[in-house]
């Protein structure tokens, strides 16, 4: 009897469901689904946070910066950062063309970097054209200030801030150890790229500093 009331039962069910109106059946299986995405979207939102993307842009090859790449990457982890995880890197590289670095400073803004790092005065001009809005990290800037990257280097302002190496205010001391170490020496052959505000700014220093020490500068 027991078996006979299951049989009955589970066809009574089935004829139930079978006899609901098709409307009916397509709302439950809505229905379901929308909980069944409602368990879901928050455990997947918690497995896949969003990485931050940080650009480095560099007129140089990527060999020649390896090092530096890598002892970045080591310095993050160092902070529990691990690149793939926690950040992305996007990296571009000019190869020492100068012509490349505007497209490439625009690539990475097109990808919506969080934020980007720049390499000598080239890049950090070329960034700073393409964004007022994503912060600049520039390294190795000659002089910031008279390049107009930042206002002051008490007070940045802007979207740039970072590190220079005062390349500028250094020249004539440069000049100086050459004359100290060469008291003979005469004359001092200076390459630079007259197409960098920063190198102009170099270059006029060490030309001043250049005539004081009785020097030849020849560019």
């Amino acid at each position: 009897m027991a078996d006979a009331d299951a049989t009955n039962g589970v066809s009574t069910a089935s004829r139930g469901v079978a006899g609901k109106p098709a409307g009916s059946r397509a709302l439950l299986a809505v229905v379901c689904l929308l909980s069944i995405a409602a368990v879901w979207a928050p455990i997947e939102a918690q497995q896949a946070p969003k990485a931050p993307k940080i650009g480095f842009l560099s007129g140089a090859s990527s060999a020649s910066v390896a090092v530096l790449v890598q002892a970045f990457k080591q310095g993050m982890r160092e902070l529990g950062y691990i690149e793939g995880r926690t950040f992305l890197l996007e990296g571009r590289y000019a190869e020492g063309k100068s012509e490349a670095i505007p497209l490439l400073a625009r690539e990475l803004v097109a990808l919506k970097a969080d934020v980007i790092v720049a390499s000598t005065d080239g890049p950090i001009a070329a960034v700073k054209r393409e964004t007022r809005t994503i912060p600049i990290v520039m390294t190795n800037a000659t002089d910031p200030v008279g390049t107009g990257f930042v206002a002051s280097l008490a007070h940045p302002g802007g979207n740039v801030t970072g590190l220079t190496n005062i390349s500028a205010d250094l020249s004539g001391k440069r000049l100086e150890l050459l004359r100290e170490i060469l008291p003979e020496l005469s004359r001092v052959a200076f390459l630079w790229n007259p197409d960098t505000r920063g190198a102009i700014l170099d270059f006029k220093e060490s030309e001043a500093a250049a005539s004081s020490l009785h020097l030849e500068l020849h560019p």
